[in-house]
């Protein structure tokens, strides 16, 4: 079920690297970010960079006189993931005491998750990965998944207060996206992207990742099946950055685009690609 060898398939060292954001307050959304646990890494009247150390992770870009917010493709959160369980502690107890709100925090076998909600309404996951042999990974590589109440109190145990901001080595771990089709998403993320489809959850969501990981793009129509997709002065997402590991990975992907004759833009450093449900994708070479 869950691979087939025969098509392109991504490297294993594939991962998110950016997020963009369309906002309507920079201000506001770039102070919620800092609070966050990211720190401001270039700021103009324009667009806020915010990042861990010198790397960049979201993009925050003004938008004017954006659309009301309707029901659209885009995002459903963004997961921030932190290098260890103590990490976790530290941004809960920072969370707890700086009052910021906490939507929801679970425990999915494979990770421990905090959930929240920026000022406009995008989602956030903060989260750590279990060790993988932990995980629930069956024989024909899915990577089952379940959703209990987090150990909080386990969770703030392992901190040591010793730093509120995200770490080094923090690094968007996956995005969760809403779609308009479950069936057309699949399609075009297996064969034209060269994810794996890791997990089936019951014709609601669809979990894809590249290598062996649990998941670097989750998927869903929780919102409704066959919404729109977003227009350029709709608030929410803008696009999202994926890394590989070198210049031949992107001459592959060009090369199955090109021989699945679908739509795609180059530079010399990036590649652009928008999937069926009007969501956009760079590929470049990690830095």
């Amino acid at each position: 079920m869950m691979n087939n060898h025969s098509r392109f398939q991504l490297s294993e060292q594939t991962h998110p690297g950016m997020v963009a954001l369309k906002v309507a307050d920079l201000p506001k959304m770039t102070g919620f970010y800092q609070d966050l646990g990211l720190h401001v890494l270039e700021t103009t009247p324009q667009q806020t960079i915010l990042g861990v150390e010198q790397t960049p992770l979201i993009i925050l870009k003004q938008l004017a006189y954006p659309n009301p917010l309707t029901r659209k493709t885009g995002l459903y959160h963004v997961a921030f993931l932190l290098p260890t369980r103590k990490d976790l502690g530290n941004t809960l107890f920072h969370y707890v005491t700086a009052k910021i709100p906490i939507d929801g925090a679970s425990d999915h076998g494979y990770s421990e998750a905090l959930y929240l909600t920026d000022p406009e309404g995008n989602g956030i996951e903060v989260y750590r990965d279990k060790p993988m042999s932990e995980w629930d990974i069956r024989e024909d590589g899915e990577i089952v998944g379940i959703t209990v109440a987090m150990d909080a109190d386990g969770v703030l145990a392992a901190g040591d207060r010793s730093h509120k901001d995200f770490p080094a080595g923090t690094k968007i771990g996956h995005v969760h996206l809403k779609v308009a089709d479950l069936e057309t998403t699949e399609t075009f993320y297996t064969e034209i992207l060269g994810f794996s489809l890791k997990s089936d959850f019951g014709n609601q969501a669809k979990f894809f990742a590249a290598g062996t990981y649990h998941h670097h793009v989750g998927t869903n129509i929780w919102s409704g099946r066959q919404l729109p997709p977003m227009d350029e002065k709709d608030l929410g997402l803008d696009y999202v950055t994926f890394f590989v590991n070198e210049q031949a990975e992107l001459e592959a992907l060009v090369a199955n685009w090109q021989e699945k004759e679908v739509l795609y833009e180059a530079s010399d450093t990036q590649l652009q690609i928008i999937d069926p449900n009007g969501i956009q994708f760079y590929f470049q070479v990690a830095q």
